[in-house]
């Protein structure tokens, strides 16, 4: 399912690919966050952290009447503040995804699936 964005020249159409790519690299852009985690860990395996080009199995889109809800699943740096690692995910992602594709996010829902510890 694609998010629609509708113009006066048209419709605009933007893949949840796309979206997902976006969203990852907010998140993966933050201190503190290791990297992406997969949102079915059994399957896709547990300490496995995704790398960019399968950022959509760790996001979770879903279109609302006014925007969009997006679920973020990542895998955090031992000794950070889980809380302010997960506050500064989304508002990188809000933002992104605003300033990028023009697209509200009325949610961003953020699952920290592990922790790791930092490479320095």
């Amino acid at each position: 399912m694609a998010v629609k964005i509708k113009t006066n020249s048209g419709t605009i159409d933007i893949a949840n690919d796309v979206i997902s790519t976006v969203v990852g690299g907010a998140a993966t852009d933050n201190y503190g966050v290791v990297g992406m985690a997969s949102r079915k860990p059994v399957r896709d395996g547990v300490n496995r952290i995704l790398q960019r080009d399968n950022y959509s199995k760790g996001v979770v889109v879903r279109q609302e009447k006014n925007g969009i809800a997006v679920e973020v699943n990542i895998i955090v740096g031992y000794g950070t503040k889980i809380s302010e690692v997960s506050k500064s995910v989304q508002s990188k992602v809000k933002y992104n995804l605003e300033s990028m594709l023009g697209i509200t996010a009325n949610s961003v829902n953020v699952y920290v699936q592990g922790v790791r510890v930092m490479d320095d």
